[in-house]
């Protein structure tokens, strides 16, 4: 009786578990067709469930795409570096260095950025938000880099964060692209040795 109990997964467990094959289903069909692909209906087919099933986990598609967003998004940053300058460093090289294997989750999250720039501007809000918290964490680095004195002063946190968001995306799209023949750690090497050397204090 002991073994089967513990055996056995809670309610939270199971709705977790849908949850997560239901995100990586989705992240699977935008990676290859496109958001417009990605009814709750065909979800639900990939990932073994019913329509219901998706809709009782997320409402509707545009919940949907922007659950798929953040769960795209998400990715391991070292948080132990001593500087400003260096925790960027290592954001951008997580940042690249995560596409090693080219995996749907990562080439979902590219076709959807540039899907809410054209042909899909419904996306385009579900950005806002995301994008603005994106933003100030590399802008917070910054700021820190400036007050330990390892980021020049001059520059403006802002305007920089912009500029390294584009350097990210640009590269993910060209290493998804074009640029597949490329290790993607050579790329997050030379990104992250890049923004280091254009933001670095004299020393």
């Amino acid at each position: 009786m002991e073994q089967s109990r513990a055996g056995r997964r809670t309610q939270a467990e199971r709705r977790g578990e849908a949850r997560q094959r239901v995100l990586q289903a989705a992240a699977t069909l935008v990676a290859a067709h496109g958001s417009r692909a990605a009814s709750l209906a065909a979800v639900g087919a990939a990932a073994g469930y019913s329509r219901g099933i998706v809709h009782h986990h997320f409402g509707s598609k545009a919940q949907l795409l922007a659950e798929l967003i953040k769960y795209t998004q998400t990715f391991d940053v070292p948080a132990d570096s001593a500087t400003g300058l260096s925790r960027l460093t290592d954001f951008v090289a997580a940042y690249l260095g995560g596409m090693h294997e080219r995996s749907p989750r990562s080439e979902a999250f590219l076709k959807l950025w540039t899907e809410s720039a054209g042909a899909e501007a419904s996306l385009a809000q579900l950005f806002v938000e995301r994008d603005a918290q994106f933003r100030e964490v590399l802008a917070q680095n910054i700021i820190e880099g400036v007050t330990d004195g390892s980021v020049r002063s001059d520059v403006d946190p802002q305007t920089a964060a912009v500029a390294i968001i584009g350097l990210l995306r640009g590269t993910a799209l060209m290493a998804f692209s074009t640029a597949r023949d490329m290790p993607a750690g050579d790329l997050a090497a030379i990104a992250a040795q890049g923004v280091e050397r254009s933001l670095a204090a004299a020393g």
